[in-house]
């Protein structure tokens, strides 16, 4: 049998199982061709909240491709809450006026590259008073796709009013639905906050990505709470799939360097969605090369598609691991105290052979061969990140 054909029965036998196995086989190979690693891109809530408009949205778009985040990975642009108007007689959503044409405004987005997304909610209003899409579910997913959306975030809100709290998968499933019949290919985000064990079920209802965490905006005790709760549910994780404990703080001006560093790297070992939320337009250098690191966003971007998992844990220290193709892994090195302090990583203890080559990350430096362990002194809310082979 030819290689191409040997190949073409296993991806058939493949298909076969999963239809047998689990009914919502055709919808779980969509979600793989969505979302085959985690979606990168920018979104304006904690920058904009409902200042949000067309205009605000076309600076970023620019930045996003001026500033070569575009070329690294950043591609959905995704409007959050207040950009609804009212609904017309027959039922359909409109823009409110700070977006006066949105299917122009996908347009542009489109022109550039990049992917556009939008917001709602299952329940009859969003979380700010604007229209929900309760009852409109398939009149939305039809003008949705008529814009040109490719990505839509369905936050859970006021859905609280009209549903039990078994009866949050059904609702989710019918906007699936609803986007799937359209015909064009959406990636649908869950926003739960971790309600019902999401991670357990959010596949089966066509999520492509589910919060697993409430809003994250804070300091960086929120940050830190977040990203380092998500230990556990890497099973639930995988292409198609992925565990999203919410947007990127980098740049908004509540962490520091080291704490900003913190966030980048234990979002790419979680394989979580990367998902900027500041204002591209008065980026610092140090911001940008926070989020463009190409090394540090592979980790994230990792074909097998992995989610990271805490290996050892001394009161505040902690080591994090994420296997990677190639036979190696990524290791992060984090410091979650007041002061600096040493942290080591047994390279037997991980599952690495006695003899590792360190690289480095964030300080593009190769460090050489070491035997046994590797020992960083880390910073107050620190981390180094490593890649060993």
């Amino acid at each position: 049998m030819k290689p191409q054909n040997r190949k073409l029965w296993i991806a058939c036998g493949i298909m076969a199982l999963l239809a047998c196995a689990w009914p919502d086989a055709p919808s779980f190979a969509q979600s793989l061709r969505l979302a085959a690693t985690p979606p990168m891109g920018w979104n304006d809530w904690y920058q904009y909240q409902c200042r949000v408009s067309d205009a605000i949205v076309r600076a970023n778009v620019d930045v996003l491709v001026s500033s070569g985040m575009r070329d690294v990975g950043y591609k959905y642009v995704n409007i959050d809450d207040c950009w609804q108007g009212k609904r017309d007689a027959q039922g359909f959503i409109h823009p409110n006026s700070r977006f006066p044409d949105m299917k122009a405004l996908a347009d542009y987005i489109h022109s550039k590259g990049l992917k556009f997304g939008l917001y709602s909610s299952p329940g009859p209003r969003t979380c700010t008073n604007f229209e929900g899409s309760y009852q409109h579910e398939k009149q939305d997913a039809e003008t949705y796709a008529k814009w040109g959306v490719d990505f839509l975030k369905y936050d859970w809100c006021s859905a609280g009013k009209v549903y039990r709290p078994d009866q949050m998968q059904a609702a989710y499933r019918k906007m699936h639905e609803a986007l799937e019949s359209t015909g064009r290919p959406i990636v649908f985000s869950l926003c739960q906050y971790g309600l019902e064990g999401v991670w357990s079920w959010g596949a089966s209802v066509g999520g492509n990505m589910w919060r697993t965490t409430d809003d994250i905006g804070g300091d960086f005790n929120r940050v830190s709470l977040f990203g380092f709760m998500q230990n556990g549910l890497g099973k639930y994780a995988g292409p198609g799939h992925w565990n999203d404990p919410d947007i990127l703080q980098i740049g908004l001006g509540r962490l520091n360097h080291n704490e900003e560093l913190t966030q980048m790297s234990l979002w790419c070992l979680l394989a979580a969605p990367l998902l900027a939320g500041n204002n591209l337009t008065k980026m610092s250098n140090d911001t940008l090369k926070i989020l463009t690191n190409p090394e540090v966003i592979a980790l994230d971007q990792d074909p097998k598609g992995i989610e990271g998992h805490r290996a050892w844990q001394e009161g505040p220290l902690e080591v994090w691991v994420k296997p990677l193709s190639g036979d190696s892994m990524a290791v992060g090195l984090f410091n979650r105290s007041e002061s600096p302090l040493p942290v080591t990583v047994r390279f037997k203890a991980i599952g690495m052979k006695d003899n590792v080559r360190v690289r480095d990350l964030w300080e593009w430096k190769d460090l050489g061969r070491f035997h046994g362990h590797y020992t960083a002194q880390v910073p107050r809310h620190g981390v180094v990140l490593l890649k060993l082979q």
